[in-house]
């Protein structure tokens, strides 16, 4: 009774909840200044120059207000390109004159941190003896408080000035494209402080029984099962999606939401997934940059919580082959100041025309960078996860649905909508349709959905930074903008070259616009062959187009990244898909060599002593079970031995390629081949060895032990 009564407690009293580790604004608009506070907003919301004084008075009421809160470090908060955070923490102590301590924060140690910079990846943006690194605070993140240390958002950058960090990027691309779209919206009469755009990426996560997860190595150290063995029952009743939670996952859950709430992310929603022992977390809309924070927070602690609840969080978008792999659905739009979603259609004809004009320029950076955007999710882990049908395929398009695919064809040949009443769709001149935004079904297959007033990108992975793919997408509509602006502005006559701008637009990409079931052979087929879409599957294919001259043109002409900057991201990427890859392969090696060829050999032995003793009692016994299973057991070993060793020998080659895209190539070709091979013996394998007598827990337990 105490306990429900606590729990009552803690729902009643979220709002109260919500943001106490967090600096927030209401935070600053209490504690600070209204001169100083109104500065710090002013650098926020118009991205102005900090003054050193702001940066001091914030930094002592940081200070206050962390200490208040029992937090006795600070640290610069950064992603490096690991994909995971990093934080190096200094206590707020300094020596006093008569032999104490007191508890200081300064300006400017709260605008720049010192980390070294040697140890994280840099893809040859410094030498290895250069390892002074800076990182600089991201005013526009709150700062919070995280097991008793103030964290502080920071950009990280090396001793020259390059991007080491997901941020960075982030920060410019959402930069390019406010300045590109107000101009677009000068155009239309409407003059804004900053237009931004917001996320709000759902997380997919299988949770599995702690004791489970530490008797497998392969999961221990790569993530994922390398080898197992499908259960008599999967998903194919449909009865886990959106099934009642069981006891102990609402615990974890209940827990997970208190600690995100009170670091003052918007988690939402939860619910059951469609594989066993699979889940979901969406939070609510936030500035990207934000959002991405937020995320990383979010992914970290699932993983803490769950430990406490006797559980491991995995955030593999494939740790288990032949059931749903995991996403992390991005959910994209772009708004004003003064809260104006420049995705939605709104009420009057020329917001119609300025809705028709964005969502033109989404088009158009889709089709224009669908090869950017499918390297931007692009790891081993999704590798596995893209093109099975319960992803999306590799193959990049947008879905419209069928009214708005219908307005764009009615623009295109000039011809009435045949929508509530019959319209010639020339833009701010004729009375434009209203249409309500959720006329037709989602389309689960779709890479790149409209849902209303919105994108949502299915592709990214669940482990992925959401930074990556928002950078790509922030720079790639801005491209667009820029080009729309430099077309209209100073047209004699704004609404025919708008309405023959957009018109051009749905002529020359539609190809990309694709409302039918994605998962089709059909549609791969039409896509490639018809079409001259993209079909990059695997990352060793799809990391290389980040060089290409389009591609560096536009990053770069957009300043998101400097050439040095693209050649590193290159690097690091293929090198992360190469290391990874190699783990896992001497990951299984490591397993059969050690578990599981001494566990069918094992088992082999019992069968064969049973037979001997069975015969010794009557030689009528046929032992056909035991005779049948040693025979295939026995054929069985002899092709693990052998795909144990080609597959070592893949894995030395690797040792010898100096060229890492040459690397990854190999990895693709020849290591992840030998890899399945090896995988489709040893499943069959334990399918013939007694439960008692297979080293590690199987699929059936990992996936049903938690409930």
């Amino acid at each position: 009774m105490k306990e429900m009564e606590d729990l009552i407690m803690k729902k009643q009293n979220v709002p109260e909840l919500f943001g106490t580790n967090v600096f927030d604004d209401r935070v600053m608009r209490s504690r600070l200044s209204d001169r100083i506070y109104q500065s710090l907003r002013k650098t926020i919301d118009e991205n102005s120059k900090l003054e050193e004084e702001v940066a001091e008075a914030v930094a002592q009421e940081m200070r206050d207000w962390a200490v208040e809160k029992g937090a006795t470090h600070f640290t610069h908060w950064f992603q490096p390109l690991t994909g995971v955070t990093a934080e190096k923490h200094d206590s707020f102590i300094t020596p006093s004159p008569d032999g104490g301590v007191i508890m200081e924060f300064s300006g400017k140690e709260l605008i720049k941190g010192e980390p070294d910079a040697s140890s994280f990846p840099s893809g040859g943006l410094r030498a290895t003896f250069e390892a002074r690194g800076y990182t600089a605070w991201d005013p526009t993140s709150y700062a919070f408080i995280k097991d008793h240390t103030l964290c502080i958002p920071t950009a990280f950058c090396s001793y020259a000035g390059d991007a080491l960090d997901k941020k960075t990027p982030l920060l410019r691309s959402m930069q390019a494209l406010n300045r590109q779209a107000k101009r677009i919206l000068k155009l239309f009469g409407k003059e804004v402080k900053y237009v931004r755009t917001s996320v709000g990426p759902e997380q997919e996560y299988f949770l599995v029984d702690k004791e489970m997860f530490e008797k497998r190595p392969d999961l221990v150290y790569t993530g994922r099962t390398l080898f197992g063995a499908m259960p008599p029952k999967g998903q194919e009743l449909d009865d886990h999606y959106f099934g009642v939670i069981k006891p102990r996952v609402t615990a974890f859950m209940e827990e997970l939401n208190e600690e995100l709430w009170k670091l003052g992310i918007l988690a939402k929603t939860e619910h059951n997934e469609v594989a066993p022992a699979q889940h979901e977390l969406a939070p609510i809309f936030s500035t990207t940059n934000v959002a991405t924070d937020n995320n990383q927070l979010t992914m970290e602690i699932m993983q803490k919580v769950a430990r406490k609840h006797g559980m491991v969080c995995l955030l593999h978008e494939k740790p288990f082959a032949g059931v749903n792999g995991s996403g992390k659905h991005n959910n994209w739009s772009m708004a004003t100041d003064t809260g104006v979603n420049l995705l939605s259609p709104g009420e009057t004809p020329y917001e119609n025309a300025q809705f028709l004009l964005f969502l033109c320029a989404v088009i158009k950076a889709v089709d224009d960078y669908q090869d950017l955007l499918r390297l931007s999710v692009a790891t081993a882990g999704n590798d596995h996860r893209l093109g099975a049908n319960e992803a999306p395929p590799a193959i990049i398009s947008v879905f419209l649905g069928d009214e708005l695919t219908a307005i764009l064809e009615a623009i295109k040949t000039d011809t009435p909508y045949e929508g509530a009443e019959k319209v010639t769709m020339k833009l701010g001149v004729h009375s434009l349709p209203r249409f309500s935004r959720d006329t037709t079904d989602r389309n689960r297959t779709s890479p790149f959905a409209f849902t209303g007033n919105k994108f949502e990108f299915r592709s990214l992975g669940s482990s992925n930074s959401i930074a990556c793919c928002n950078i790509m997408l922030n720079a790639a509509v801005a491209e667009s903008l820029k080009q729309y602006a430099d077309r209209l502005e100073g047209a004699k006559d704004f609404e025919t070259k708008l309405h023959e701008l957009i018109k051009e637009t749905i002529k020359d990409h539609e190809r990309i616009l694709f409302n039918g079931n994605g998962y089709g052979e059909e549609w791969i087929k039409e896509a490639t062959e018809v079409r001259g879409l993209s079909n990059l599957k695997t990352t060793a294919d799809a990391m290389p187009h980040l060089l290409d001259e389009k591609n560096k043109n536009m990053l770069i002409g957009q300043k998101v990244f400097t050439e040095t900057e693209l050649h590193s991201r290159l690097e690091i990427m293929l090198e992360n898909y190469c290391k990874t890859v190699n783990i896992e392969g001497n990951t299984m090696v490591d397993m059969v060599r050690k578990n599981y060829l001494p566990a069918i050999e094992g088992y082999l032995g019992q069968l064969a002593k049973t037979t001997s003793i069975m015969r010794s009692v009557s030689d009528k016994v046929k032992c056909n079970y035991e005779i049948s299973t040693m025979e295939r057991l026995s054929e069985l070993t002899d092709e693990i031995l052998s795909h144990v060793e080609l597959l070592e020998g893949a894995l030395e080659k690797l040792k010898t390629c100096e060229d890492i895209i040459k690397t990854s190539e190999a990895v693709r070709d020849d290591v992840l081949p030998k890899m399945e091979e090896l995988r489709k013996y040893v499943d069959e394998a334990e399918m013939l060895t007694s439960e008692k007598c297979w080293p590690f827990p199987s699929y059936g337990k990992l996936l049903f032990s938690v409930y």
